[in-house]
């Protein structure tokens, strides 16, 4: 069974969404039997890249309201991402462009690290506050995670992983994801946004079953 997520790494409710379908598959007793598959998605495509800026005063200018209005939803989000077990600065952090992020993850699915390297992302944006939005870093983690400095150095600077990002964004659209994380099993069923996880649960045991022969 296949279980596609579409996220993106500087989406604060991606990263507790993926820590709520590990606690789903833990509970899963087919779990072994299940590939989880990291698309790419992008929260703000507008940011040109090789730019950096404050989360903050960003996301109050977006949606119209003070800063210390989105203070507070951000330090909600951090309280619910810590009920996952993560730690969370969002206050302080840094958006930029992600495309990047993203061809790095689809190398690191080539090499079998595709999983290693998504988390590493994640954790290093939210936890750590090290930028995921320049080669530098991003070959620096991927090192970290098990990957090849020179063959990642050469694969962002080639873009050939770019047609692949791109083709997951149009995917995403044509299944109707308007935000994320958004999960799709077999193509067949959905959940959109950080679903509990007995929802996810839920909805594995159901592709699960619907998947089985009928025995009589």
């Amino acid at each position: 069974m296949r279980v596609e997520v579409w996220s993106d790494v500087v989406c604060p409710w991606c990263y507790i969404g993926k820590r709520r379908l590990e606690a789903a598959l833990e509970r899963f007793p087919h779990r072994d039997e299940v590939e989880v598959v990291w698309r790419s998605f992008q929260l703000d495509p507008s940011i040109p890249e090789g730019e950096t800026h404050e989360t903050l005063p960003a996301l109050a200018a977006k949606y119209g309201r003070s800063v210390e209005e989105m203070r507070g939803t951000m330090r909600h989000v951090e309280e619910t991402a810590a009920g996952e077990g993560l730690h969370y600065d969002l206050v302080h952090g840094i958006s930029g462009n992600t495309l990047l992020a993203h061809e790095l993850i689809h190398l690191a699915a080539e090499r079998g690290l595709r999983g290693e390297v998504k988390e590493r992302l994640l954790h290093a944006h939210f936890e750590e506050g090290r930028s995921v939005f320049d080669v530098d870093s991003l070959a620096a983690l991927a090192v970290e995670a098990g990957l090849d400095e020179a063959e990642v150095r050469a694969a962002l600077a080639d873009h050939r992983y770019r047609p692949a990002v791109l083709d997951d964004i149009r995917t995403a659209r044509e299944l109707g994801a308007t935000g994320v994380p958004f999960f799709v099993v077999d193509r067949r069923y959905g959940a959109a946004g950080a679903q509990p996880a007995d929802l996810l649960l839920q909805v594995l045991e159901r592709a699960w079953a619907d998947s089985r022969p009928v025995t009589v």
